[in-house]
C-alpha cells in the first residue's frame, strides 16, 4: 500500500475512540521504527488514501501482515478491530469513502516472555518495536469473491489427497460452483479439477471444502535429497480466485533422528534470530552456504515469506514458539494458542519440520565455569542439581496437542535440565572445546538431540562498542576466552569447528550448532555480522557441515593423532584421504558405510607443523578441511 507514513508516540487513549499523539514524524511502512526504540506505550501510524475502487459494488479489505504487538485498527475515526499474533495476517472488510484516514496503533506486549525473543535480551530493543513490520495491503474486490483458501496437504496409502477448504463472501445472492484445480509446480505431473456447489444470500460468508486427487505424487524433499516437488490449488469463483502452494511429504522423528518420505535424513542446521533488516531470502541463500539443512526460528516465528524461501531451497525449518525467558511463568493456554495459530497459518509449507515449546526454562550455567578436573567437578555438581523437578510439565502437555504430522522438542535447555534438545557451550561457558568427548561419554543423551552449540566473538565494527552493551553477547565470557576481534573469532571458530565434528562422530542425529548472523553491531554469536560480513567460524561452520568429512579423532596437537571419515549421505563413500602437516604427510584409503563414522588411521603430526589439512574427493568434487595446531 504505497503513500506517505507518520508515527508517533501514543500519549492518551479513550476506549474506542482514536488515541491522542503530541507530535508526528516522518516513517517508513512496513518496518521496524527505530526512532521509537525504548518508547514507553504504543506507538500510532497513519495514513490517507483515496477510495480505490473503480464501482461502489466493490468491496475493500485492508491486510496487514506482521503487526506486532497488539494492534488495533481505525478508519476514519471508527474502531474496524484489534488483532494478534503478529505472525498472522489481520485483515479487515471496511467501506471507504472519498479520502480516508487509517491508524494503527501497536501496543507493547505487557505480559513477561509474552513477545518471545524479542523480550529478552538476545537481540536489541529496536529489533521488538511495535510496528508493521511486513506490509500493507489494500485489495479490492467484486461482490462476491473468495475470501480465503486453505490447503492441507497429506499422503494416503493409494497416494495423495489435498483438503482444500473455501470462504466465499457473497456481496450478492449466490447459487453457483467453486471451481478447485490442482496443477504442478515446474515439473510434469498429473493434475486435476473439482466443483464443489456453493449457496449464499447476499451479505453471507459459506465455507464449502473438497478433497484434491493427487496421481502418482510427487514429493517434497529436503535439499540434497530430491527435488522440491510443489503443486498448487486454485478456488475459482465467477473471474475471482485464490492460490495456496503445497508440498507433499512425511516427516517423522526416531532415536536416530528425522525421516522424511521413509529415508534417513541427518540434520545439520543453524538458529536464525531476527534483525532489524532481515531478508528472509538472504538468510536462506546463506544458511545453504554453511551447509545447513535446516534453521531454527529461535523464540521467534519469521515472515510468510521467509518459509516461502525454505520451500523453494529445500530447507528444513524448526519453528519455536515465541515465548522466551526464564523469568516467566509459562502460560499453557497462551502456548497452545500461539501453537494452533503458528500450524494454522504455516501448517501447509513442506519446510516447516518441527516444533520446539519451551527454550531455556532455566540456567544453571549462567555462571561461566572454567576448565579442569575441578571445573568438571562443578559442572556434574550443577548438571546434578538442576536435573530435580525441571520435567516440564506444562511444555509436555502442549506438545501432547502437536498434530503426529510433525515431530515436537518439548523442552530445549541446557545440561541437567533433562532437556528433549540439548543447548552446550563447552569452550564458551564451561570447560573447554576438546571437553565436548568427556561431555558426551559422561552424558550421551545430551548429543542425540541438540538445538545450539553456543560461541561468540566481537565483529570489525566492536572497535567502537562496548562489549557489555552488545545484545546477544556474554562480555564476562568474552573476557575469559579471548581480547580483541580478530582472537575473539579465531576462538569462536575453533570451537564451533571442534564442538560439531565431535558431535558428528558420536552420531548427533538432530544438529542446530551456532546462529546465522549477530543480532546487533559490534559482535554477538551469529558466525556473520549483523551486516552480512563472514567471520571465520563461517567456513569453520560451513567445512565441519559437509554432508561427508574427513576429521581429527582428538584434539588437534603434535603427536599421533587419529582420524575418522564422516558420511551422512545414503550412499556408501570409498575414497583416499590426503593429508599433511608441515614437512610430513601422506595418503590413506577410506571406505565409510551410509550414516557412519568411520575411524582412519593414526598419523604423526610434527612439533613443527602449523596446520594440519586433509582433502578428498566424493563423486569428483573436492573437499577440503584444516586445523590450526
Amino acid at each position: 500500500m504505497a503513500g506517505k507514513w507518520t508515527g508517533g508516540i501514543v500519549t492518551g487513549t479513550n476506549g474506542d475512540e482514536p488515541p491522542t499523539v503530541e507530535e508526528w514524524v516522518p516513517v517508513t511502512v512496513p518496518g521496524r521504527s527505530t526512532a521509537f526504540t525504548g518508547a514507553d506505550g504504543p506507538i500510532a501510524y497513519r495514513t490517507t488514501f483515496a477510495d480505490p475502487r473503480r464501482f461502489s459494488a466493490e468491496r475493500t479489505r485492508l491486510t496487514l501482515r506482521g503487526a506486532y504487538g497488539r494492534a488495533r485498527v481505525w478508519l476514519n475515526g471508527t474502531l474496524l478491530g484489534e488483532h494478534s499474533p503478529y505472525f498472522v495476517p489481520a485483515q479487515f472488510d471496511f467501506d471507504p469513502q472519498e479520502t480516508n484516514e487509517l491508524l494503527v496503533v501497536c501496543e507493547p506486549l505487557d505480559e513477561s516472555g509474552a513477545g518471545g525473543i524479542y523480550g529478552t535480551d538476545a537481540v536489541p530493543a529496536e529489533t521488538g518495536v511495535p510496528g508493521i513490520w511486513w506490509g500493507v495491503e489494500l485489495q479490492v474486490r467484486p461482490p462476491t469473491f473468495v475470501s480465503s483458501l486453505a490447503a492441507v496437504p497429506r499422503l494416503t496409502d493409494d497416494g495423495a489427497e489435498i483438503e482444500a477448504e473455501v470462504t466465499v463472501d457473497a456481496g450478492e445472492a449466490i447459487d453457483d460452483a467453486v471451481t478447485l484445480s490442482l496443477r504442478p509446480e515446474g515439473f510434469r505431473g498429473g493434475g486435476s479439477m473439482e466443483r464443489v456447489a456453493v449457496r449464499a444470500d447476499a451479505g453471507e460468508r459459506v465455507t464449502v471444502s473438497k478433497s484434491l486427487e493427487v496421481r502418482d505424487p510427487s514429493l517434497w524433499w529436503p535439499r540434497g535429497y530430491g527435488p522440491q516437488h510443489r503443486y498448487t490449488v486454485r478456488a475459482k469463483v465467477g473471474e475471482e480466485s485464490a492460490e495456496r502452494t503445497v508440498g507433499l511429504r512425511t516427516i517423522e522423528r526416531d532415536e536416530e533422528g528425522l525421516v522424511v518420505n521413509g529415508r534417513r535424513v541427518r540434520v545439520r542446521g543453524i538458529n536464525r534470530r531476527p534483525s532489524v533488516g532481515e531478508d528472509a531470502s538472504e538468510d536462506v541463500r546463506r544458511a545453504i552456504d554453511a551447509n545447513a539443512t535446516l534453521v531454527r526460528a529461535r523464540g521467534h516465528v519469521p515472515s510468510s515469506d521467509f518459509y516461502a524461501a525454505c520451500d523453494e531451497a529445500g530447507l528444513l525449518v524448526w519453528q519455536d514458539i515465541p515465548l522466551a525467558g526464564d523469568e516467566f511463568e509459562f502460560d499453557v493456554d497462551r502456548a497452545t494458542a500461539l501453537l494452533e495459530s503458528i500450524a494454522t497459518t504455516y501448517g501447509s509449507h513442506p519446510s516447516l519440520a518441527m516444533y520446539g515449546i519451551r527454550d531455556d526454562p532455566s540456567e544453571p550455567f549462567a555462571d561461566p565455569l572454567g576448565s579442569g578436573t575441578l571445573a568438571k567437578l562443578r559442572f556434574r555438581w550443577r548438571a546434578w542439581r538442576a536435573s530435580g523437578g525441571h520435567a516440564d510439565a506444562d511444555a509436555a502437555a502442549v506438545a501432547a496437542t502437536v498434530p503426529d504430522d510433525r515431530p515436537v522438542v518439548s523442552v530445549a535447555g541446557q545440561p541437567g535440565l533433562d532437556p528433549a534438545a540439548a543447548h552446550l557451550s563447552p569452550g564458551w561457558r564451561y570447560l573447554e572445546a576438546d571437553d565436548v568427548d568427556w561431555l558426551l561419554e559422561r552424558y550421551p543423551d545430551l548429543g542425540r538431540v541438540v538445538g545450539d552449540v553456543e560461541a561468540g566473538s566481537l565483529s570489525d565494527t566492536a572497535e567502537s562498542s562496548d562489549p557489555t552493551s552488545i545484545p546477544g553477547l556474554d562480555a564476562s565470557i568474552l573476557e575469559r576466552r579471548a581480547d580483541g576481534v580478530e582472537a575473539s573469532q579465531t576462538v569462536q571458530a575453533a570451537t564451533l569447528k571442534t564442538v560439531v565434528e565431535a558431535l558428528r562422530r558420536h552420531g548427533s542425529g538432530i544438529l542446530v550448532a551456532g546462529t546465522l548472523r549477530d543480532a546487533a553491531t559490534g559482535g554477538g554469536v551469529g558466525v556473520l555480522s549483523a551486516d552480512g560480513t563472514t567471520k571465520p567460524a563461517f567456513d569453520a561452520l560451513a567445512d565441519a557441515y559437509e554432508p561427508v568429512q574427513a576429521v581429527l579423532d582428538g584434539p588437534a596437537e603434535p603427536g599421533s593423532v587419529g582420524l575418522a571419515l564422516l558420511n551422512e549421505t545414503s550412499e556408501r563413500v570409498d575414497t583416499t584421504v590426503a593429508w599433511r602437516a608441515g614437512d610430513e604427510g601422506g595418503e590413506i584409503s577410506a571406505v565409510a558405510d551410509a550414516f557412519v563414522s568411520t575411524p582412519l588411521e593414526t598419523v604423526e603430526i610434527p612439533s613443527t607443523a602449523s596446520e594440519l589439512t586433509l582433502e578428498f574427493a566424493v563423486d569428483g568434487r573436492p573437499v577440503r578441511n584444516s586445523y590450526r595446531l
